[in-house]
């Protein structure tokens, strides 16, 4: 089993606190011989007619030595396990969450900027100090 990161606690609460309910933690996806894990999946219940919007969920903390080298670590993480996804649970969509003094920072410099202009790119801010999602990119339907 993977170490959690370590925001991980932090944001299933802040998740739990915008009314998701946390289905799995970790997440294990199967491709293959070789499984997976995600840091947890979670779904909210929008309206009865409508089901469920389902996520999973990567928490990223970007405290490694090389900002370049934990942008290509998340990068990867999220586009590889949105693939497995869109073969297995074609509804469950991949959100990176990173901290609003992450965002704020590294995520305006010019190479985190390519990130977020990738089509199908998904990530969520969240305030470590009041466990709160702040921000959804895109805005998550609810």
């Amino acid at each position: 089993m993977a170490a959690k990161d370590f925001h991980h606690d932090t944001v299933k609460t802040a998740l739990i606190k915008d009314g998701w309910t946390i289905t799995d933690d970790p997440l294990v996806l199967k491709i293959g011989i070789r499984n997976v894990l995600v840091d947890m999946d979670a779904e909210k219940l929008i309206a009865a007619e409508r089901g469920a919007t389902k996520i999973a969920v990567e928490v990223k903390t970007f405290i490694g030595a090389s900002f370049v080298n934990e942008l290509e670590k998340a990068w990867g993480q999220f586009f590889l396990y949105s693939r497995i996804l869109k073969k297995q649970d074609s509804l469950r969509q991949i959100y990176l969450a990173v901290e609003r003094n992450v965002f704020q920072t590294f995520f305006k410099q010019e190479v985190a900027q390519l990130l977020l202009e990738e089509p199908g790119f998904r990530l969520f801010v969240f305030d470590a100090e009041k466990e709160e999602i702040i921000e959804w990119k895109p805005q998550i339907n609810s």
